[in-house]
């Protein structure tokens, strides 16, 4: 692990001394954590089931699907087993291995929402030429691409992490952040400015920028067009608007130090504020498109009440 050798494993500081507290928090993370898989694999599995979802928007949105469940797993077994351990300690290479997978997931799930406004464009803005642009080929390798880029951001960003030498080992944080991480090198250098702005670059602004370009167009098509097309495009848009703005949202609450902000803020507040995309994202997206995309709502309908 190169330099970083000298210190075999760090200390997670922010789970305190919890006491008692600990088996009900252990049981509230284990259920909420379970119903995100259950959630999301119940709609992948819908989804593949029935042949009349086997479309460009609804393959993409399996995809996504997967990424919940890999961020969520990335996450909620190591605050699982934190629960119940007395020194809160993590190893060098579980630490630097959630942090692949969480900061994967990260740029995952946005440009997997881009090929998804990219689908919506097409079906929109160009609804002759849709079956012919978003063919099966076109949309696996869409998703093979989400996956490649998410992984080679995250080395861009984070590689030089591995070299480090670090001078202390205790994360005032319940998971591994790479920016609480990078504090803990020595020297502390500007490096850790290099990997926020690049991550941000690549992982949020790059994809946003081409979701709100997909949106605009989309917008610029229905203003000219009927009201039926209209409240079409709406109903098939709401869900990804929605999750947008929520990952919008919770990357402020990442970046953002609320402390040096607002005086006097909880740990409590600290802790969450940072964790609120992992927290709310994953159990968003299975019910924000189950509900709202008519196909999908009676598809469940049928899945769940009249499979005999």
């Amino acid at each position: 692990m190169g330099n970083s050798s000298e210190i075999v494993s760090f200390v997670l500081s922010a789970y305190g001394n919890i006491g008692e507290l600990k088996y009900l928090y252990f049981i509230i993370i284990l259920v909420w954590y379970l119903s995100i898989c259950v959630a999301n694999t119940v709609l992948i599995v819908v989804i593949r089931v029935d042949r009349r979802l086997h479309e460009p928007m609804y393959i993409l949105l399996s995809n996504l699907c997967v990424n919940e469940i890999n961020a969520s797993t990335s996450l909620y077994p190591l605050l699982l087993s934190q629960m119940f351990s007395d020194s809160h300690e993590v190893t060098v290479p579980w630490c630097f291995l959630q942090m692949c997978c969480l900061y994967t997931s990260a740029p995952a799930e946005l440009c997997s929402l881009a090929a998804m406004a990219y689908d919506r464009y097409i079906s929109i803005c160009h609804p002759l030429r849709y079956n012919i642009i978003m063919n099966t080929e076109r949309v696996f390798l869409m998703i093979l691409l989400v996956w490649v880029y998410s992984f080679l951001s995250f080395i861009f960003s984070f590689s030089f992490i591995f070299s480090l030498k670090f001078c202390g080992n205790i994360i005032h944080s319940v998971y591994c952040d790479h920016q609480l991480i990078i504090r803990l090198s020595c020297p502390v250098s500007i490096q850790s400015f290099i990997s926020d702005i690049s991550f941000a670059i690549l992982s949020v602004f790059i994809p946003f920028s081409l979701i709100l370009v997909s949106y605009m167009k989309i917008l610029g098509v229905c203003r000219k067009t009927s009201k039926e097309n209209k409240q079409k495009a709406v109903t098939t848009c709401t869900p990804q608007i929605i999750s947008v703005s929520n990952l919008f949202v919770g990357y402020i609450f990442y970046f953002i130090d609320f402390r040096s902000v607002v005086s006097q803020v909880p740990d409590e507040v600290h802790i969450i504020l940072p964790m609120y995309v992992l927290i709310f994202q994953p159990m968003l997206t299975p019910f924000m498109y189950g509900f709202n995309l008519p196909k999908i709502r009676q598809s469940y309908q049928r899945f769940l009440f009249e499979r005999k």
